[in-house]
């Protein structure tokens, strides 16, 4: 990773689309290493072809795919020869690729998903392991270059470098040249791929795409059933290169980098596979908001019965109950009230009879008016709340380690996705804990006794050594080389 500043996940990207067979696509303006990552990505390809071509709105069929062979017209034939071309390379890098004119395009639109070039009467197996693609823009609507930026899965957006240290690295620091830390032969990708088809997939990561596709759709983000049939098998690849004996829900925090159309669709696509895969997408804001509903709601009730008699200044109404007087109030804005205590009036506005009424009843020690009745309706439903926190805590201090050990046994994490999911994680936590003020507030109200929230497990720990265990007993030694290798170091 040293080679390169702050291209952690596009290496990692980069890697792993080699390795599953899909394309990947770099935006962002010209002198970002988009073509120096490509080459140096088939420098770790033992015996890999690498093509590179700047295309214009005038480039040719012969510039891409190989001039005509003339001994093939001689016998009226239309061939190419496409040695050194792109139908026979292992990685190619398209720069411009939104340029492509639709002669090259009908033809490239088979390569990059069948992997098929049709050479006159011949169909050739093109031995494509990625095609990296890199624009400066996105192209104009056009339905043709729709289906052809459908094609490539994987997609970031680059910048030019933003830290004051990595930049000055970049320019005064002496570089060697790249060498890779790996020689992967292509048959072992090859059997890497064969090896995934197989691998079963988590139910909840069935279910967290499920939820994403709804999510995405909602905010009229449509992804095509193509793209979603190869994430899948991406997901596969990548969990069989970390030595997984399945695809886990950390392997879907790889979708951020495949799912967006438009590059302000990231941010949105990231905190919601986030959201999702971070137990399971549980709103602990939902929660609060029902605690404090809860508060507010029993508030009312034990402060609405009026200890004192209170009269409209202005129209003589008299109230019996405090949420008449609010009702009153939002009628009547102007209206000022009467309070008589021990038989003296005095004249209020509105905000300061509230503040009048609040203070006698703390003087006097007023805790409850509610009936029997009243009582047990909230008794039911604090419980029903304290209930469910329990079990959204038990849920997350049992997926903890659970959580940590999935994402360390993830090797196409970056760091800083590493660190996120885990702060994510805490910060829920964190915020059921706060939960306790309130609901204790409420018992405290209601007089009744405060239930503590502190569930215990010893899930997440059986479960981690399981997956330990398993693991380390059922990865091949060939998975073991390529799984701790991976990375460009």
């Amino acid at each position: 990773m040293s080679y390169f500043k702050e291209r952690e996940a596009e290496i990692s990207g980069s890697l792993l689309a080699v390795l599953s067979g899909e394309n990947i696509i770099f935006l962002g303006p010209p002198g970002t290493a988009k073509t120096q990552l490509a080459k140096n990505i088939c420098q770790s390809i033992e015996g890999g072809n690498f093509f590179n071509y700047l295309l214009t709105s005038f480039s040719t069929p012969e510039e891409i795919f190989g001039p005509l062979s003339l001994k093939a017209l001689e016998e009226d034939e239309f061939r190419r020869k496409i040695e050194g071309c792109l139908p026979t390379s292992h990685i190619a890098l398209l720069d411009e690729i939104f340029k492509a004119s639709s002669a090259i395009l009908n033809s490239l639109l088979t390569i990059l998903n069948e992997r098929k070039y049709h050479n006159g009467k011949e169909i050739v197996d093109v031995p494509l392991l990625s095609v990296f693609g890199a624009s400066n823009e996105l192209p104009e609507e056009n339905e043709s270059l729709e289906a052809l930026y459908d094609r490539f899965l994987f997609r970031y957006r680059l910048t030019y470098i933003q830290d004051d240290e990595n930049f000055r690295n970049l320019l005064f620091r002496n570089h060697d040249d790249f060498k890779p830390s790996l020689n992967i032969p292509v048959l072992a990708i090859y059997e890497l791929r064969e090896s995934a088809k197989n691998l079963p997939v988590d139910p909840d990561v069935e279910l967290i795409i499920i939820e994403l596709r709804k999510n995405l759709q909602l905010q009229e983000i449509y992804i095509s059933d193509r793209r979603w049939k190869k994430v899948i098998q991406v997901l596969k690849v990548a969990a069989c290169s970390s030595g997984c004996m399945a695809v886990d829900r950390t392997m879907a925090l790889l979708l951020q980098h495949m799912l967006w159309n438009l590059p302000e669709e990231r941010e949105y696509l990231r905190k919601v596979v986030f959201e999702l895969v971070v137990s399971g997408g549980i709103s602990t804001e939902k929660l609060r908001q029902e605690a404090e509903d809860l508060h507010a709601a029993a508030s009312i009730a034990l402060k609405n019965e009026l200890s004192v008699k209170v009269i409209c200044d202005s129209c003589g109404e008299e109230f019996l109950l405090r949420k008449e007087i609010e009702t009153h109030h939002l009628a009547h804005k102007n209206h000022s009230y009467t309070l008589k205590k021990d038989g003296v009036s005095q004249i209020y506005p509105y905000d300061n009879l509230v503040r009048e009424i609040d203070s006698i009843n703390e003087a006097v020690g007023k805790k409850s008016t509610l009936t029997l009745a009243q009582k047990e309706v909230f008794e039911k439903e604090i419980e029903s709340l304290v209930d469910r926190i329990r079990r959204v805590k038990c849920r997350l201090e049992e997926e903890r380690e659970l959580l940590r050990i999935l994402i360390e046994k993830n090797i196409w994490l970056s760091i800083l996705d590493r660190k996120e999911a885990l702060m994510l994680h805490d910060s829920r936590s964190i915020e059921l804990v706060e939960f306790d003020t309130i609901i204790s507030k409420v018992y405290s109200m209601l007089g009744l006794e405060s239930r503590q929230v502190k569930p215990k497990s010893q899930f997440a720990e059986e479960k981690a050594k399981i997956i330990v265990t398993d693991s380390l007993s059922s990865v091949n030694s060939f998975m073991e080389k390529i799984g701790s290798r991976l990375r460009l170091k």
